[in-house]
């Protein structure tokens, strides 16, 4: 049976693969997430998934191995929305997202020796207008820092979302529906009550 490895250091991919029971290992993986000038955000969100997996996959020396990577980006008007440089940064995003509609889109990938799968799954989400002291004092909890965007919706941050449409699971970081779907082609298990 082939054996499943998660090239992320996210703990919310970790805890959402847990939640569907799929037994996995962690790799750990490096990979430049500087978008080029021409990519669109769809294509940039796939291509680092489809690296973050194929990197994976160069570590292992075993023939049943299949790793996953995943992608999150927040988009607002074409333009990609990643993790906060700084508290500026952080606040600057977070007063362009508010009383506004953005896109979250995750890419999913899971490579084996034989083939590397995508998918990409887009969610929208609109803000209520985030009171300038309370995006400060938001910033001032820590949790906006690490997050695409500058905010998590698992979080704190869930105040601030007023509405959303599509999957929950793909704005936290891993769209389940469709990890299950590649998780089914590649012979992988979940529902597995022996998961780490």
């Amino acid at each position: 049976m082939p054996t499943l490895f998660l090239a992320s250091a996210s703990p919310r991919r970790r805890e959402l693969l847990q939640q569907i029971g799929a037994p996995f290992s962690l790799l750990s993986v490096a990979v430049d997430e500087t978008p080029s000038a021409t990519e669109s955000p769809e294509d940039y969100v796939q291509r680092l998934a489809r690296e973050k997996a194929l990197a994976g996959l160069a570590l292992l020396d075993d023939a049943s191995a299949c790793v996953l990577g995943a992608d999150t980006t927040v988009v607002l008007d074409q333009r990609i929305l990643g993790k906060p440089a700084d508290r500026v940064d952080a606040l600057a995003m977070l007063a362009a997202l508010s009383g506004r509609e953005h896109r979250v889109m995750t890419a999913v990938a899971v490579a084996s020796p034989s083939q590397c799968v995508v998918r990409l799954v887009t969610s929208k989400v609109r803000m209520r207008r985030i009171d300038p002291a309370q995006a400060e004092a938001y910033w001032t909890s820590g949790e906006p820092q690490d997050k695409a965007g500058g905010y998590a919706i698992q979080g704190w941050g869930a105040i601030f979302v007023e509405s959303l449409e599509g999957s929950y699971s793909t704005v936290v970081g891993l769209p389940l529906c469709e990890t299950a779907e590649l998780l089914d082609m590649f012979g992988l298990p979940y529902w597995s009550k022996t998961s780490v």
